[in-house]
C-alpha cells in the first residue's frame, strides 16, 4: 500500500477534491479515485469526503493507493504488419484504431496482445501490461514503434527516447493553408487546467518542441511534415491546432464540424530512426501512408485541377 500526504496550498484553495487528485496522478481517471473515495481510501483531515469536496487552506489530503493487481494478458492472434525484427528488436507499423498497450477496462485487441502471439520474448520492464513497450502513439494515430524484445534492449532504447536522440518523423493532414514553408513550435505543453483529459500549452508546462515542413498544399488544406525534437502527450495534434492549423479528423483538438468521416486524426508515424541496441549503427525505417490517408489526399488534388 502506498500512501502520500499532501497540504492545500493557495493555487488549490477552491479546487473540488477529484480534480486534486486528478493534477497529482495525471496517470489515473477520475473514476480511479471515486473507486478510492468511496473504499475510505482517501481522507481530508482524516474525514471521509466526496469528490465534490472544495478544498480549503492548509487541509491535509491523505491518499492510500492499493497495490496494483497484475492481470494475465493474453495472446491473440491478430495481424500486424512487421517492418523489421530480429533477436533485439521488433519494428511494427500500427494500424489506426488499435490501441498500444492493455489498460483498465481494455484488456484485448491490443498491439501487446498480438505481439504475445508472434513471439515469445519481449522485454519485462514495464511489467505485464506492457511487455517490450518503450514508447507509443495515440490509438488513432497510425505508423512506426519500436518494440524491445528483451530488457538490454529495453534500456538501451530508452535512453535515446529520454535524451531526444531517436528520429521521428510524422506526416498530418491539417485544416486550413499553411503560409510558412516550415516553422518550429516550442511552446510548453501540460494537463489543460479545465478540462485535465486535454493537453494544452501552459507556462509551466514541460518543454516541447515540434519542427514542421509544408509537403503540399491544398484549398482548404495542408500536408506537413512534423519531425518530434521532444515526445509529449498529443504533441503535434496540440502544437498545431496551437498555430491555428488543427488536425484533420481530431476529435479532440480538432473542428466539430468534419468533412471527412474519420476514426480520428490524420496523423501517421512515417519514419522512425535509431541507433540499433546491439550493433551499434544507426537504423532508420520508413512506412507508406495508409489507405485512408491517400484517399483524402487524392480527393483534395483533385480539387485543385
Amino acid at each position: 500500500m502506498e500512501r502520500n500526504d499532501f497540504i492545500v496550498d493557495n493555487e488549490f484553495v477552491g479546487t473540488r477534491l477529484d480534480v486534486f487528485l486528478k493534477s497529482k496522478y495525471e496517470d489515473k481517471s477520475r473514476s480511479y479515485f471515486q473507486n478510492l473515495l468511496e473504499q475510505e481510501n482517501i481522507k481530508v483531515n482524516g474525514q471521509i469526503k466526496k469528490g465534490k469536496y472544495k478544498l480549503k487552506q492548509g487541509d491535509k489530503v491523505s491518499v492510500e493507493i492499493p497495490e496494483p493487481v497484475e492481470l494475465k494478458i493474453n495472446p491473440e492472434n491478430i495481424h500486424i504488419d512487421i517492418v523489421y525484427e530480429d533477436k533485439d528488436i521488433i519494428v511494427v507499423n500500427k494500424l489506426q484504431g488499435m490501441v498500444v498497450h492493455p489498460a483498465p477496462g481494455n484488456y484485448s485487441g491490443t498491439l501487446v496482445n498480438a505481439l504475445l502471439y508472434h513471439c515469445d520474448d519481449l522485454s519485462g520492464i514495464n511489467g505485464i501490461i506492457r511487455p517490450g513497450i518503450v514508447h507509443r502513439i495515440d490509438k488513432d494515430t497510425s505508423g512506426l514503434l519500436v518494440i524491445a524484445k528483451n530488457d538490454i534492449a529495453h534500456v538501451k532504447l530508452a535512453e535515446q527516447f529520454k535524451e531526444h536522440s531517436i528520429t521521428r518523423t510524422y506526416y498530418a493532414l491539417v485544416e486550413g493553408r499553411i503560409k510558412n514553408d516550415s516553422g518550429v513550435i516550442n511552446k510548453p505543453l501540460g494537463r489543460d487546467a479545465k478540462e485535465r483529459i486535454k493537453m494544452a500549452v501552459v507556462s509551466n508546462g514541460k518543454r516541447a518542441v515540434t519542427h514542421y515542413k509544408v509537403i503540399e498544399i491544398f484549398k482548404k488544406n495542408t500536408l506537413v511534415q512534423c519531425n518530434l525534437e521532444t515526445g509529449r502527450t498529443h504533441q503535434i495534434r496540440v502544437h498545431m491546432a496551437y498555430i491555428g492549423h488543427p488536425l484533420v479528423g481530431d476529435p479532440v483538438y480538432g473542428y466539430k464540424k468534419q468533412r471527412f468521416k474519420l476514426n480520428g486524426q490524420a496523423l501517421h508515424a512515417k519514419t522512425i530512426g535509431f541507433i540499433h541496441p546491439t550493433t551499434g549503427k544507426y537504423v532508420e525505417f520508413d512506412s507508406e501512408l495508409p489507405m485512408y490517408f491517400k484517399k483524402i489526399i487524392n480527393v483534395l488534388r483533385n480539387e485543385l485541377k
